[in-house]
C-alpha cells in the first residue's frame, strides 16, 4: 500500500509508520517524484486505522539535504508558483495527519530538508547535526513553509537572522531556541524517537488529534476565536468513551486502556 518507489522506504511495525528517504547519493533531496511520494504516504497514513503515528528519517550522511538543485534550476516564475504551493501542500499533509510524528534527524538537515522536519510534529536531533535555510545564497527564499514554521518555532528575530544570512546553526542552537524537542547521541537517534512516539501514542488518540488541530490552526487565530475552538474540541473529547476510560482509570488508580473511541 505504502511502497510506491525506491526513493522513500515505508514500514509499518507496532502501529509506527516508519518513512524513510531513501536517495543517499543525492542527499535524499526532494524532487518532485520524492514529494509526490510523500503526499500519498501522508494521505494512506491518515486514512489507515492501523498507523498510529509516523516516524520520518533519512538514509545516509544526513536527513535531507533540501529541495533537488537540478530541478530548481530549470523553474521559471510561474513553474516555481506552483513548485512552492505544491511542496507546502505536502507538508502540510504531514502536519495536518491527525497522528503524531515525529522526525529524526541527523547529519544535516538543510532548505526543504528542515522545512520537512519542522511540519513534523516534534523533532529529535542527534547532537552533530547541522541545519540551515540556505535558499537566499541561491537567490530565492524558503518555499515550503519555512518562513512562517521558522517564525512560529523559533521566533521572528531568529528566524529572520537564520533565512536572510542562510548561515548554519548546530543542534544545541536548535535545541536551545526550540525548533529541536530532543538530542540524543547518533547512535541512540532511533530509539530515542521511537520512544517518545512510542509513549505518544499510549494516550487517548482523539483527544491527541484535537491537541494538534487546536494548536496548529489556533495559532493563526484572534485569542477569542481560539478560546473557542479550544472548547468546542472539550466537548467533543468530553462525548468519547475514551474519556470515560481516562477517568475512570485515574479515580481507580490504574493506567487508562484507550481504544480511540
Amino acid at each position: 500500500m505504502y511502497q510506491l518507489n525506491d526513493a522513500v522506504v515505508v514500514n509499518l511495525d507496532g502501529g509506527i509508520l516508519h518513512v524513510k528517504l531513501n536517495r543517499p547519493s543525492q542527499l535524499n533531496a526532494l524532487s518532485h517524484e520524492v514529494l509526490q511520494t510523500l503526499k500519498q504516504i501522508f494521505i494512506h497514513a491518515r486514512q489507515d486505522a492501523s498507523v498510529k503515528a509516523l516516524l520520518l528519517a533519512g538514509e545516509g550522511k544526513g536527513f535531507c539535504a533540501g529541495a533537488d538543485i537540478k530541478e530548481l534550476a530549470a523553474l521559471s516564475s510561474q513553474d516555481g508558483l506552483a513548485f512552492a504551493r505544491f511542496g507546502q501542500d505536502v507538508f502540510q499533509h504531514l502536519e495536518m495527519l491527525g497522528k503524531p510524528s515525529v522526525a529524526a534527524i541527523h547529519g544535516f538537515a538543510f532548505g526543504g530538508g528542515c522545512e520537512l522536519a519542522m511540519a513534523a510534529t516534534l523533532r529529535v536531533s542527534s547532537n552533530n547535526t547541522v541545519f540551515g535555510q540556505p535558499e537566499i545564497k541561491l537567490g530565492v527564499i524558503p518555499g515550503f513553509g519555512g518562513t512562517q514554521r521558522l517564525a512560529r518555532l523559533i521566533g521572528k528575530g531568529r528566524a529572520l537572522d537564520i533565512c536572510l544570512t542562510g548561515r548554519r546553526f548546530s543542534a544545541e542552537d536548535a535545541f536551545q531556541w526550540g525548533l529541536v524537542n530532543a538530542l540524543a547521541a547518533p547512535e541512540d537517534l532511533h530509539n530515542k524517537a521511537l520512544t517518545i512516539l512510542q509513549e505518544l501514542i499510549k494516550m487517548a488518540p482523539f483527544a491527541t488529534q484535537s491537541i494538534m488541530t487546536v494548536i496548529n490552526q489556533g495559532y493563526e487565530l484572534s485569542m477569542d476565536e481560539a478560546l473557542e475552538l479550544e472548547a468546542a474540541h472539550f466537548a467533543l473529547t468530553c462525548a468519547t468513551a475514551d474519556k470515560r476510560e481516562g477517568v475512570t482509570a485515574f479515580l481507580e488508580k490504574r493506567t487508562a486502556a484507550f481504544t480511540g473511541e
